[in-house]
């Protein structure tokens, strides 16, 4: 009888949940493709991401965990209308699959440029959870922007929301120099972008904000926002990362 009724619940279970595979993260990274990067900001920005995601720290830190990978899937965003899904789902499991991934990112071109809608970015990204061929406890979106919430609803309801579904979102924040920006009141808001980015759109247990002195530093900032998002290690032990 046991048997018959896990045979009868088998067969009412969808193939894509028979098929998830357990992972250690689901992990969204949200790149912005605003305006403000301009056309070299962003080759900077997929090539430190490239960089980022292929560090021997990082893929030490992604084969630790208990399932020994992690899930990523990339999306760029812009204006509230503007959202992207450039490298769907994917399991990185060592230095192979992680080149893997970078080297698809920086094959692949530019989305679009527009405004800044960091809230339906989040919103954006916390749909891609619920496509996720994959299973994990540990859901997060990490936001990478030079600049305020443009359009779209309230960046603190996105958040407050997507908190409530026990997601993680941490955010790597890229500074403009006054003399290089274009608008100053949205690269350089009152109290500065991370305190912007710590006050609005971070959230969840353990949230956190890395700050880019520019856009040659992301790739740099990004390995250590990885190493401290997958294996949960202190801001004073990433000098190693360097």
């Amino acid at each position: 009888m046991k048997l018959l009724v896990a045979l009868l619940v088998m067969a009412f279970v969808s193939p894509a949940a028979r098929a998830a595979e357990p992972v250690d993260m689901l992990l969204v990274l949200a790149a912005d493709v605003s305006r403000s990067v301009t056309d070299p900001k962003f080759r900077l920005q997929r090539e430190g991401a490239a960089a980022a995601i292929t560090h021997p720290d990082v893929v030490r830190a992604i084969t630790s965990g208990p399932n020994r990978r992690i899930a990523v899937c990339f999306v760029e965003w812009a204006s509230a209308n503007m959202q992207k899904v450039v490298i769907d789902w994917v399991v990185i499991a060592d230095g192979a699959t992680a080149r893997d991934f970078g080297d698809k990112l920086m094959e692949t071109s530019r989305s679009f440029a527009g405004s800044t809608s960091i809230s339906a970015a989040i919103d954006f990204a916390v749909g891609q959870f619920d496509r996720a061929p994959f299973v994990s406890d540990r859901r997060v979106i990490d936001v990478s922007g030079d600049g305020n919430n443009i359009g779209g609803r309230p960046i603190t309801a996105a958040r407050d929301d997507a908190v409530a579904n026990n997601i993680t979102i941490n955010a790597l924040v890229i500074l403009t120099p006054l003399e290089e920006a274009f608008r100053p009141e949205h690269t350089n808001p009152p109290g500065g972008l991370e305190k912007y980015f710590r006050d609005n759109v971070i959230g969840g247990p353990g949230a956190f904000t890395i700050v880019a002195e520019n856009h040659a530093a992301f790739g740099r900032s990004m390995t250590k926002k990885l190493i401290q998002e997958i294996a949960g290690v202190p801001r004073n032990e990433l000098a190693a990362a360097d």
